[in-house]
Parts: C-alpha cells; structure tokens; sequence
C-alpha cells in the first residue's frame, strides 16, 4: 500500500506533526500572560479537543516514523533529509510544546540583561516592568527560585534573543526556536559526517519523533549541546581536533553533561599519536583546550563562575523516569523517618557507578575495542539511566552519538528506538507529567518491542511451514566482512556490541 511507502510515511508524519501543532495551539505549554491573543487558554473543551488531537497526531507521527525505519533497513531509498524538512516544518509555528523551559530561557536571558544574578536567583527576581516579566510569570513551579543550571554561552544566545525581541513572549520564543533550528542542522551534520551517510542513523537521530517534539516543539538547549558536542567529535575524527576541542567546550558551557565527550575525543587525539605515554600526554590537550574555551566564554559573557556550583541543582527535583531517585526514595522510606538522606546515598551511589561504565568504555575504545563515537553515546545513555533526574529528552544525549556510530540498527540502536516510541508520550502537550502519561509510555513501548521481535523473527505458515521467501533453519550464515578501521585508529563494531 502506498501509505506504507517511504513517500506515504512522509505525508502521514507531516499530518501527524500538523496535528500536534494544532493542538497545541490550545493545549499546549501556553503563556500565562504575554500571548498576544494568540498563545492562549480557550476553555476547557478546546483544550481538552486539542489534547486529544495533539496525542492522535503524535502516534501518526511514530507509526510514520517507525515504519519508515523497516524500509531503511529493507533498503529504501529514504531522502531522510527532505523527510525531515516535511516533519519539521508544521511545528516552527506552534506554542511551546511539552515544557515550559523555554520561559526560564527567556526569563535568564532577561536576568542577565537586567543586572541580576542569574547563578545566584530564580526567574522570580524579574520585577514588572522588567524586561522577560511575562516570561518569568510561566516559569514551571520547580524553576521559579532555581538559580541557572546553564554555561554562559546559552545564556548570551537567550540574552540577544530577549534583546532583540525585547523580551515579548511569543517574538522571544519563535528566537528560541530558531537557536533549535540551528542546533537541528548542527545535529544532522555531524550525525551525517560520523556515520558516512548512512540514513539509518538520521532516522534514529534527527528524525525521532523524540527530538521532534523536544527539540523543535518543546525547545530545548539538549539539542544544542548534542549538536555542538557531536560537530567536536567529527571534526576531531577528520583530525582538526583543536577546532573539535573548541566547539565541545562550547557545547560544555551550554550544558555540562558534553564534558563527557572530552574523554573520548582525547582518546580519537591519544591513538592517533600511536599510543604510549607520548599519546596519553597529548590526549589531555582537548581538555585544556576546552577549558580554556570555558574560561574565555565565562569572562566575555560576563555572567560569573557561578554555574559552577549550579550543576546540581536539578537534582534536588525528584523526577519518576530517574532509577536511583526511585530506589533511594523506596529506601529512604522504608529505613528511615527521613527518606532524603538515604536518597542522596543512592543518588550519589549511581552516579558512582556511571563513572565506572565511562572509565571502563574509555578504556576499551583507548585499546581499540570500541569505537569512540560509540563508546561516548553508550557513555552518555549510562550516564542518565543512573542520573538523579531524567527527562524523555535526556535519552537523545547519547542516542544521537550511537546514532553516528552506525549502529542504529544494532543492539543498541533497537533498544533505544523502542524507548523512543514509548517515551515521547510521557510528558503531555501543556508540559505536565500525567499518571496515564505513564501508561500510554508502557502501551507504546511493548507494541514497539512486539513490532521489533516480529519484523526479527522468521515468519512461518499457518500450518507450521515456512513462509515463502524466508531462509531455511540450516541456512549457512552469509560471510562477515572484515570490520573496517574507524579514522579514529579504532574498529567500528556497527551493532553496539
């Protein structure tokens, strides 16, 4: 059926993410103020109608975006460039969708311009009249004392955003999603350039209804800090590894979690230099190159040191997707009147062993075991399955690099698609965190995983005999190709294994 086409899969995810935009526009993340009319609560019956058609649009979106992932691994011709463009397009338009972090962007941005304290106050600070007030009134209620979490260079890019828009909402988001916009074509390049092309990878990466509405509908700097972090490790790969160093310590000062990237991009320098102690020596110089580049953005932005004691502030906010809040509150509970302490052990327990798991990929990928572009995503995914708070977001940070190791369609690459297409329902359309949220979650991520088992399994005839067209038991296994040399003196494994 045509619908089921690389082409029909284009137009059922445009109408899909048409759909969301739609319904977003009356339940989306909505300004409590500042709308222009436009961006406004309109009753509960349109809001409730637009829930309903912003939900029914983002299945048609995954149901698209899954099928179009069975024709890429059947070998279709998928122009996932032009699909994107389809797919992104309807939602430059909407509201903020999924989250109301964009007004603490805007709100931070107008902190800075206005002479506060932006690592030492929340967005409450903003008197009225005060440029990024209206902003500030549709702050999340965790974020509104929270002082910044962010490096100074995402807060100069919110800062000439509120200042070229003076600090309207809806002008200040539509700069917002541009800076989104940029972050998107940075994340195609490098996801393009690591994997040599390969469409798979977009699809998992750039195409994932995941990022699509996280992205470019709910505005997120996560995808700043992937695109610049995965345009360092490409270019470190072609061996221009200061100009990498540069643009991952950028992608550090927007959010500290691509400091990860540094370790292997040391280890891409490191290799390259032939090993030895001579190498291990030269492998630091991209931290201190990033470091300096910290250093530099800090001062020119003029915003203070102070995001080095904001890093943890997130974590103080109990999140349901994060394992180690969960256990350790379940501990707290059950062995103590005070459940937090027991919960921070926990916490910091996890974080512990997320250490271990990077050191002990860093050291495969430093003996050529693993590809380093893999080693980071595998790294990054470690790193916020035991972090003290997950967002559905979160996943991209090392779904992007796996992605660009080419091992999309690989262990990896399967598990992640599957939580995927069940994560992207977790949050709702306003930005709220729903119970049935989490059940839509749950529904949508085994019929992904039964859609994965099936399309992976021999198919046989009623009678028990063998489809026509499928191999038999005794099938000799075609040929392994010898696994080629990654350019960062590695072996590219291409299954996440």
């Amino acid at each position: 059926m045509w619908v089921f086409s690389t082409a029909g899969c284009r137009w059922l995810g445009a109408a899909g993410s048409l759909a969301v935009t739609l319904g977003g526009w009356a339940a989306g993340t909505l300004p409590v103020r500042g709308g222009w009319g436009l961006w406004e609560p309109r009753g509960s019956t349109p809001t409730v109608a637009g829930a309903i058609l912003a939900y029914l649009g983002l299945t048609l979106l995954v149901a698209a975006w899954w099928q179009y992932g069975r024709l890429l691994r059947a070998g279709a011709d998928g122009r996932v460039g032009v699909t994107l463009g389809w797919w992104a397009a309807p939602l430059l338009l909407a509201p903020p969708l999924y989250s109301a972090d964009v007004y603490s962007y805007i709100a931070q941005g107008a902190m800075v311009l206005e002479g506060h304290d932006v690592y030492g106050a929340g967005p409450s600070v903003l008197a009225p009249g005060e440029l990024g007030h209206d902003a500030a009134a549709s702050v999340g209620g965790h974020w509104t004392d929270t002082p910044a979490p962010y490096g100074p260079v995402f807060l100069v890019l919110a800062q000439a955003v509120v200042k070229l828009t003076g600090g309207s909402v809806v002008p200040a988001v539509l700069g917002m999603r541009l800076v989104a916009l940029g972050a998107l074509a940075l994340i195609v390049w490098a996801v393009r350039g690591l994997s040599d092309g390969r469409p798979g990878a977009l699809w998992l990466a750039a195409l994932n209804p995941l990022l699509l509405v996280h992205v470019v509908g709910g505005l997120h700097n996560d995808g700043l800090m992937i695109g610049l972090m995965l345009g360092g490790v490409l270019l470190a790969v072609r061996g221009r590894w200061v100009a990498g160093s540069v643009l991952v310590g950028l992608a550090v000062m927007v959010k500290s979690p691509a400091a990860v990237a540094l370790l292997f991009v040391g280890i891409i320098v490191a290799r390259r230099c032939g090993g030895g102690v001579r190498g291990a020596l030269k492998g630091l110089l991209p931290g201190v190159v990033a470091a300096g580049v910290a250093a530099l953005a800090t001062v020119a932005a003029g915003t203070g040191f102070g995001w080095l004691r904001t890093q943890s502030v997130a974590g103080t906010i109990h999140t349901a997707l994060s394992v180690t809040s969960d256990l350790g509150l379940g501990l707290g509970l059950l062995v103590a009147d005070d459940p937090e302490p027991v919960k921070a052990v926990v916490q910091q327990a996890g974080l512990v062993v997320a250490v271990g798991i990077i050191a002990v990929l860093g050291w495969r990928a430093w003996k050529g075991r693993l590809d380093p572009t893999l080693g980071l995503g595998m790294s990054l995914v470690a790193l916020v399955v035991l972090s003290p708070m997950v967002q559905p977001w979160y996943l991209l940070w090392g779904m992007c690099g796996i992605a660009a190791a080419g091992a999309w369609d690989g262990v990896w690459g399967r598990c992640l698609a599957v939580a995927s297409a069940g994560l992207v329902y977790e949050t709702a359309p306003s930005g709220h965190t729903p119970a049935y949220g989490f059940a839509l979650m749950a529904v949508a991520a085994v019929a992904a995983a039964v859609l994965l088992r099936r399309d992976t399994l021999p198919r046989t005839e009623p009678g028990g005999g063998r489809a026509h067209g499928t191999a038999p038991a005794q099938a000799p296994a075609p040929p392994v190709p010898a696994p080629r040399r990654s350019r960062a003196g590695g072996r590219r494994t291409g299954t996440g294994a």
